[in-house]
């Protein structure tokens, strides 16, 4: 009997893997190991986009992460994404993000937070207190640059899908369960997960995972997921040290409340949630 998850898993992994490389169709159904007609018909079943949106989606996700958090010139994000022309980089990401990438990096949502807290008291952005209930999910395990952690979510919904639970699923997070400013990115741990509506038999690589109920400050985010390192940067350097309240000893999470499969960049909506000391809250509202 024919395997279709783990053949799924070989393509998503190695696209994941090769964005800056020619990433042909048919090389990706050899991958597979299934015909090109058939393959990409699979494929777009499964996951409800072609192989060839599912590559530039990805290209133009790397592309944004380093425009917004880094000093690379465009030229290099271009090649780096798979775009050896820089005209056509330049053409698809304005198609997409709805700017060119200079005026990406100078203008994008990244850009709305504040770096010093001095600015940042000055920007008013909405932070909701919220009391969390345990959630009980299930999920991938995903180890290395957050940026990457859409390889993991392939592979769950991969799963969910071929298996038949995809119409169970009421919520996708992601656990995120390092500091990336205090180690290497290669050795970031995080978990793709969702909470399902009834409970399924699990298998390799799909586990089971326990997020922390308590208080949580809880930010949302409007636009692509690159642009999120500004924002915590601001919840973290700004609003948690002028809040009085105390971060938890727990990894927080981050809510995903629309698809970016059928969703423009510019359009995606993310909650992130900061867990918080619940003594912290007795003793601000003392």
């Amino acid at each position: 009997m024919l395997n279709y998850q783990d053949r799924l898993n070989r393509v998503v992994t190695h696209i994941h893997e090769h964005l800056e490389d020619d990433l042909d169709l048919n090389k990706l159904a050899e991958i597979a190991c299934l015909s090109p007609y058939h393959w990409h018909r699979i494929y777009h079943a499964v996951y409800g986009e072609t192989l060839a949106a599912t590559v530039k989606r990805q290209r133009l996700h790397r592309a944004a992460g380093l425009l917004a958090n880094s000093s690379t010139p465009i030229e290099e994000v271009s090649r780096k994404s798979g775009y050896e022309n820089l005209q056509s980089f330049t053409r698809i990401f304005r198609a997409e993000y709805g700017m060119p990438p200079a005026q990406y990096r100078r203008e994008g949502s990244h850009a709305q937070f504040p770096l010093s807290t001095v600015e940042g008291a000055a920007r008013s952005f909405d932070v909701e207190i919220r009391t969390v209930p345990a959630i009980s999910a299930i999920g991938v395990d995903h180890l290395g640059s957050y940026m990457e952690i859409g390889k993991a979510f392939d592979v769950l919904y991969g799963w969910l899908i071929t298996h038949g639970h995809i119409a169970s699923v009421t919520r996708s997070i992601g656990l995120y369960l390092d500091d990336p400013t205090a180690m290497p990115a290669k050795e970031l741990r995080s978990k793709a997960c969702v909470v399902l509506r009834d409970a399924v038999a699990i298998e390799p690589p799909i586990g089971h995972v326990d997020i922390r109920p308590g208080p949580y400050a809880v930010l949302r985010h409007k636009g692509p997921y690159a642009d999120m390192k500004a924002a915590y940067d601001w919840l973290y350097g700004v609003w948690i040290v002028q809040s009085g309240l105390e971060a938890a000893d727990a990894p927080g999470f981050e809510e995903y409340l629309n698809s970016p499969r059928d969703t423009a960049p510019t359009e995606l909506l993310s909650d992130i949630y900061l867990p918080l000391r619940s003594a912290s809250l007795d003793e601000a509202s003392a």
